[in-house]
């Protein structure tokens, strides 16, 4: 006995004194813990302020089956409550479904609590009021805090907002696609933090025992130029168009003329974050900068902006139109069967001839193409900041051959998004300088100081006198004088001068890997007004059916999208008569 009690001296003097240090910090460790002070998330707004994107406290119900299974089947609690642990979660199950309405199917919540799990959430995320019903009512359940993101405009701007979703290894939300993932580091802030001690064997922290800490810091809010209003009715519109003509799908974007602020940013290929389970991971993507597709005859404002600045041409320079034109390997025709015509460079732009457009192209040479197709920012992002953008493609200088200088400038053999289509136009609508479009329009702070985005800097593409020579040729694409007609009378609103250009390019048929003689790309680029351009319009319709007018053009959709534009922003409406430009001689 004096061994054994000499031994457990030695024991208490080793633990006592030699390892006190070590085995007083193994007990701190034990009760120390840091607890995560979530950030809240930042809202996106449209540039009036409308939210698009905000965050709400929200709830997680959690519980632990294996422990319900355990305390329920305790005898002393079956005999004291008449329940066993069977009944007590069909209870659950349905008391939480009947609180929670049609958030939860009783059958699924049963299913959960049966499961033999240690850990289980049976629902996601729940308005905090009804889960303190729910817990006042089954102390099993446990709430855990998150944050529910809310979408109040649905679909609307869907493909451009994206959405975010509760992570569980970060214990917050996290942005997926669209801005909520590319502005995700702006918008979700900076978690804080508490070290306390806890209880032994508890999460209950010790009153009074805060060690350190550090507040959150919320996200910021971010503002973008798009109008919620006017993105509601171009994609109304856009929707109702696509449909009427049978096409696959189509995009439509609206600029600002003069600042390239992206006003509306539409697809019908879209989603509602509110029910991300029924989107497809095509709809979850923007097409409007991600798709790009080849453009035809709007294109050909290229080659009329080249010949104008270079000094080649007039608008009344008057060009012979022959049946035909062979171009290397390749037999060029226009769109209608035709002799000898003579146009005027106006009438060759109107009536969108590709013959005269070849021919004029001749003149400015390839090398000058070239350069003019860089400088209006065809095969390169625009830098609007959204994920997924498309730089579109031009084949190389390098790689041209005879037959590409016969498709390139009648808009077959590059590729453009719709966005760069309206940045494009743009550059035509604010006398020759193009602004790269911009979608962000400035962050918020959680101290409310307002952060406006800069500005980038515009590119100058063509001189003053030749954006605005332009714009009157392109005007003359909608007139509807006898003898005298453009091919997008369609899109000409009374009282108010438009510019604009229809498009048709032929789709890849991918079975032969040549075009298709019947499945196209529909396209209009346009600006409204003509004499002052306060809004630039481009859309693209994949591969309508449609044999009718409507079909064939993109122009009616424009005057929609227009009309609705001149109402809504008080347009001063012109009662001057529309000048005719001469597009054809005798």
């Amino acid at each position: 006995m004096v061994g054994m009690l000499l031994l457990a001296g030695l024991k208490l003097v080793d633990v006592q004194a030699v390892r006190r240090p070590e085995l007083s910090a193994e007990s701190a460790k034990q009760r120390i813990t840091r607890l995560t002070i979530p950030a809240g998330r930042g809202s996106i707004i449209d540039r009036n302020g409308a939210p698009l994107a905000f965050s709400v406290a929200a709830k997680a119900l959690v519980a632990n089956p294996l422990q319900i299974t355990r305390d329920w089947n305790d005898p002393k609690v079956v005999a004291a409550t008449g329940l066993d642990a069977d009944r007590r979660k069909q209870q659950i199950a349905t008391g939480m479904a009947q609180i929670l309405g049609g958030l939860v199917d009783p059958a699924t919540l049963l299913a959960q609590l049966d499961s033999g799990r240690g850990y289980v959430v049976l629902a996601p995320m729940v308005d905090p009021q009804a889960a303190q019903r729910i817990q006042d009512r089954f102390p099993e359940i446990v709430a855990e805090d998150r944050e529910s993101r809310q979408y109040p405009a649905g679909p609307v701007a869907a493909n451009v907002v994206g959405v975010a979703t509760w992570s569980a290894d970060e214990h917050k939300l996290r942005g997926r696609v669209g801005l909520e993932s590319s502005e995700n580091d702006v918008l979700a802030g900076s978690d804080g933090y508490r070290i306390v001690d806890t209880a032994e064997g508890s999460d209950a922290v010790i009153p009074g025992s805060q060690r350190a800490a550090r507040p959150a810091t919320p996200g910021s809010d971010v503002q973008l130029t798009l109008d919620s209003d006017l993105q509601y009715t171009v994609q109304r519109d856009l929707s109702d168009y696509v449909g009427r003509t049978g096409s696959k799908d189509g995009s439509a974007a609206v600029l600002d003329a003069a600042t390239g602020e992206v006003l509306a940013l539409a697809s019908t290929d879209t989603f509602d974050p509110g029910d991300l389970a029924k989107a497809t991971p095509a709809q979850l993507g923007d097409p409007a900068i991600t798709t790009p597709f080849e453009p035809g005859s709007v294109n050909k404002v290229v080659t009329m902006a080249a010949a104008i600045e270079y000094g080649l041409d007039t608008p009344a320079t008057v060009v012979t139109v022959p049946p035909s034109l062979r171009v290397a390997d390749t037999v060029i025709h226009d769109a209608w069967p035709h002799g000898t015509l003579h146009l005027t460079l106006t009438g060759v732009l109107a009536k969108s001839s590709n013959i005269g457009t070849l021919l004029t192209a001749r003149k400015v040479g390839p090398e000058r193409f070239s350069q003019m197709l860089a400088r209006f920012g065809l095969g390169q992002p625009t830098g609007i900041g959204l994920p997924g953008e498309s730089a579109g493609r031009v084949p190389p200088r390098s790689q041209w051959s005879g037959t590409t200088f016969a498709n390139l400038p009648i808009g077959q053999g590059l590729s453009m998004t719709v966005l760069q289509l309206a940045d494009m136009y743009q550059a035509i609508a604010n006398d020759g300088v193009r602004v790269p479009p911009r979608i962000i329009e400035a962050t918020v702070g959680p101290d409310g100081v307002r952060h406006p985005q800069p500005r980038p800097a515009g590119v100058r593409v063509v001189s003053p006198r030749t954006a605005q020579t332009v714009r009157r040729m392109l005007e003359a694409v909608t007139q509807d004088a006898p003898g005298q007609r453009g091919t997008g009378p369609s899109a000409a609103i009374p009282g108010f001068p438009v510019a604009g250009k229809t498009g048709t390019a032929q789709q890849v048929d991918p079975r032969c890997g040549c075009y298709a003689a019947r499945t196209y790309w529909v396209t209009f680029a346009g600006m409204l007004p003509a004499d002052h351009p306060r809004f630039v319009v481009s859309i693209m319709l994949d591969a309508p059916s449609d044999g009718s007018e409507a079909g064939q053009t993109a122009a009616p959709l424009f005057h929609a999208i227009a009309s609705y534009l001149a109402q809504r922003e008080n347009i001063p409406a012109s009662t001057a008569p529309q000048p005719v430009a001469r597009l054809t001689v005798p």
